[in-house]
């Protein structure tokens, strides 16, 4: 088990600096799938810690799991909701969740079968993004450490497949270069949990950023809102700093991962951008 941070023996799964020259030479591709949906009764109640941030009332979030083929290696981002809420809607908290399809169903129509899926990127620790990583404990996990640390020996803990010695895991405390080209950089953006990832990714027709929980909406990023559960307001918005001066360099496309009106933004399943 090995840790990426600025100490670490482990330097070269560091990301260089985001405007510096890539070394990149494989094919790149980025493929979004369906990872659920959810409904929720006060959306301000649930996504703000401040009133007025949200329309009053109800609201729907979908859940994004990517593909993405670096060559001929192939790596999934975010897991989604457990499977079996496919049969059984989970309903807590004033909210309603489910998927329509598995993940394993979607990889399949694309010719993946689970034991292909060479890394697996985790953005944090929460059950709307780990609910189906148990099928892919054969691929390296990418996750923020003090997010791995803290699901250890917890009934909903999805990563248990990896605990132990010689597996295969990288435990991110600072951004990690995960192809070692520059191509794929997972960021460290804590806040919403406490080593919480996003991802960018620079496809050949231009960079793509994905959120992870840095923001859960549209209006999140335009007005900065924090939930109440995330581990540090400070440092979310910290994080949020970041990544937007990340975003205005690059000039890369945002999705943000729960927001419905961001699907169009890569090519319809199962279509890939590239």
């Amino acid at each position: 088990m090995t840790a990426c941070a600025p100490s670490s023996s482990e330097a070269n799964n560091q990301a260089p600096a985001a405007d510096a020259p890539s070394k990149q030479s494989a094919a790149l591709s980025l493929t979004r799938l369906d990872c659920g949906h959810a409904d929720f009764k006060d959306m301000n109640g649930f996504f703000s810690d401040r009133p007025g941030v949200y329309p009053p009332g109800p609201g729907k979030v979908t859940d994004s799991c990517y593909l993405i083929r670096h060559g001929d290696q192939i790596m999934v981002w975010d897991t989604g909701l457990p499977a079996e809420t496919k049969n059984k809607p989970m309903n807590q908290n004033g909210m309603v969740a489910s998927i329509d399809r598995t993940l394993a169903d979607q990889l399949g129509q694309l010719g993946v079968k689970p034991a292909d899926v060479g890394v697996l990127g985790i953005s944090h620790m929460h059950g709307d993004h780990i609910g189906q990583a148990a099928q892919f404990t054969n691929a390296r996990l990418v996750v923020g450490k003090g997010d791995f640390e803290r699901l250890a020996g917890r009934p909903e803990d999805s990563l248990k497949g990896w605990r132990g010695a010689g597996k295969k895991v990288t435990l991110a405390t600072a951004d990690v270069d995960v192809f070692g080209d520059g191509s794929v950089v997972a960021l460290h953006l804590p806040g919403h949990t406490p080593d919480h990832l996003a991802l960018l990714v620079k496809l050949a027709s231009g960079p793509v950023l994905l959120t992870g929980d840095l923001y859960h909406t549209t209006i999140a990023r335009q007005k900065r809102a924090v939930p109440g559960f995330n581990t540090s307001r400070e440092q979310t918005l910290q994080s949020m700093d970041k990544f937007e001066k990340l975003a205005k360099d690059t000039g890369a496309k945002v999705i943000i991962q729960h927001e419905p009106n961001d699907i169009p933004l890569l090519p319809a399943f199962p279509e890939a951008a590239k």
